[in-house]
């Protein structure tokens, strides 16, 4: 992920600001394009929820796992509500880096909610982490951590 952040920050939910190479070192990253005003993104942004903290409060040790929301909200309130009201403990690119549009145009994120699961180098494992979170549960982070390269002791 250093590839993909490089140079960047990131936030937490409360604001403070991450050091994404420090923060998403060894783990399959989620990286969460969704909106507070679109209503498919309000529906999965809670199944998100649920499975970020399963993975990472209910699992010994926690999964190697984070989430970057890249938001298509309409200013840095909307956005900052947003991850107050719904959002799980996960991070995200701040509202006013511009950076969100290479990543929109990388990933060729067409529409939202999208959920691209994503190898430490940034290469896809799958861009189709929303519709495999709803069809296999916690069950789809195995194939995400076999395709991810990292060599982890970790069982769901």
């Amino acid at each position: 992920m250093v590839d993909v952040f490089s140079g960047r920050l990131l936030v937490s939910k409360d604001g403070r600001s991450v050091d994404p190479e420090e923060a998403l070192q060894n783990k399959v990253v989620g990286l969460y394009f969704s909106a507070g005003w679109c209503s498919p993104c309000r529906d999965f942004t809670p199944v998100l929820c649920d499975f970020y903290t399963e993975l990472l409060e209910e699992t010994q040790p926690p999964a190697p796992f984070e989430v970057v929301f890249i938001s298509s909200d309409h200013s840095a309130e909307e956005m900052a509500g947003y991850m107050r009201a719904m959002h799980g403990n996960w991070l995200a690119l701040p509202f006013h880096d511009p950076y969100k549009h290479d990543l929109k145009k990388k990933y060729n994120i067409t529409a939202i909610p999208k959920l691209v699961i994503v190898k430490q180098t940034g290469e896809v494992i799958t861009d189709k982490g929303r519709k495999q979170i709803r069809d296999k549960g916690l069950s789809c982070f195995r194939n995400w951590l076999e395709g991810a390269d990292i060599f982890q002791n970790f069982s769901i």
